[in-house]
């Protein structure tokens, strides 16, 4: 996903962390940890509405430590988790995960960092991590940016992440490209004509909302408009009346569950009763906007919703991928873990075998990048994937989920190809 609040305070946060890796950690110095003693890092958000997720995302990367022995090859690991939240922000906060970083940069035995969970997160991180040379790899970040200028990027981006000119950051989640274009398809299956998008003017939220536009267009959808939105409005009552009033069929919110999705989805299924539906990324696809009990949707509007993730159902999965719902169930005793779990799993299990495939220069980052980048036909619980020279997946899938008693329920899987 993933999310992002990176608005004036994120951007400045980013320039801050650009200094502090330029002053005082620059030019990435010595590659090689001394010893076979490792730390892998993981940075996520442990508060707040994304804490189910970071949790499942967490507990799969302590299983796939757990199955190797804590090793990777000749080399033992050790793993510590931060919270990139605060309890003040209920999110992930620029300043926290700025510290988490520089906490890691500044530690000679990391190896790898795995984070972030928010694209706005990752934003602020990997300019620091890439002045050390740190391997970075995120479960869920979607943001076209942080990769590649294709359609949705903001202008300056991806460069302006990496100062020393050197890639080392990689994601196991398809980016927004094939996002977007899973989000027109669903709207396209459902009968809509006449779409309206809505986004939060985050990083994720803008970034997928451009996606969205341009492959709705390339389906044959008529777009009636592309707004930003006031997440801190009381209500969407006079917006929805908008929205009706220009004749949109169905609408579309780009953005994260924090920047007020319910009220906005509430109003939205009060102001237009004959919509064809309401529409969403893994951006809301979490138990806060969910799950009427912890403050989410009511049953009402669950009916009229559908959600687009980057997973599956358990039984799509490959050979690889069943035999690791077995094996979380056996260990955590959840018959139906999170959906990011998976992807907790997946990254820390790249990580090993990056550590691992790099032999006796398993403890030089820049080794462990190679690996990375060297990542060609792997069968994982995912599936089969390449890593390209950017640093995405080449995984395409998405798993289209409706509400049902608060929970995600998998409807089918949509194999959107990058609009």
């Amino acid at each position: 996903m993933r999310a992002s609040r990176f608005i004036a305070s994120g951007a400045l946060a980013v320039l801050a962390a650009l200094g502090m890796g330029a002053c005082g950690e620059g030019g990435g110095g010595e590659t090689q940890v001394q010893g076979n003693n490792l730390t892998i890092y993981s940075s996520l958000p442990l508060q707040g509405a994304q804490r189910t997720q970071s949790e499942a995302l967490v507990n799969g990367m302590k299983l796939a430590l757990e199955q190797a022995g804590n090793k990777a090859g000749q080399f033992t690991i050790k793993y510590t988790s931060l919270d990139d939240s605060t309890a003040q922000s209920g999110n992930w906060d620029a300043g926290q995960t700025s510290a988490n970083a520089r906490k890691v940069a500044q530690d000679k035995t990391a190896i790898a960092y795995i984070g972030e969970f928010n694209s706005g997160a990752s934003a602020i991180s990997i300019p620091i991590l890439n002045e050390r040379g740190i391997p970075q790899v995120s479960p869920s970040n979607t943001a076209v940016g942080l990769t590649t200028s294709e359609p949705g990027a903001e202008p300056g981006t991806p460069d302006k992440y990496y100062p020393t000119g050197k890639r080392h950051y990689v994601r196991i989640v398809p980016k927004d490209t094939i996002q977007g274009a899973a989000l027109a398809t669903v709207m396209k299956d459902q009968g809509c004509t006449k779409v309206y998008i809505l986004n939060d003017k985050e990083v994720y939220g803008a970034g997928l909302a451009r996606n969205v536009e341009n492959s709705s267009k390339e389906n044959g959808l008529q777009v009636l408009g592309n707004e930003g939105i006031d997440p801190k409005a009381p209500n969407y009552r006079s917006l929805a009346s908008q929205i009706k009033g220009k004749g949109a069929d169905c609408v579309v919110f780009s953005g994260t569950t924090s920047n007020n999705a319910v009220q906005i989805f509430k109003d939205l299924s009060a102001g237009l009763p004959d919509a064809k539906g309401f529409f969403g990324p893994d951006g809301i696809a979490e138990s806060s906007f969910t799950d009427p009990k912890e403050g989410g949707i009511p049953d009402d509007v669950a009916k009229r919703t559908l959600l687009t993730v980057a997973t599956l159902n358990p039984d799509q999965y490959p050979p690889e991928g069943r035999k690791f719902f077995a094996d979380y169930e056996k260990k955590y005793g959840d018959k139906s873990p999170d959906p990011y779990a998976i992807y907790g799993y997946e990254s820390m299990r790249l990580v090993l075998d990056s550590i691992k495939n790099a032999g006796p220069k398993g403890n030089d980052r820049q080794a462990v990048i190679d690996q990375l980048f060297n990542t060609k036909g792997r069968k994982s619980v995912l599936g089969t994937y390449d890593i390209d020279e950017n640093g995405d997946t080449t995984l395409t899938d998405y798993g289209v989920y409706r509400v049902e008693g608060g929970e995600l329920t998998f409807d089918r899987t949509v194999k959107a190809q990058g609009g």
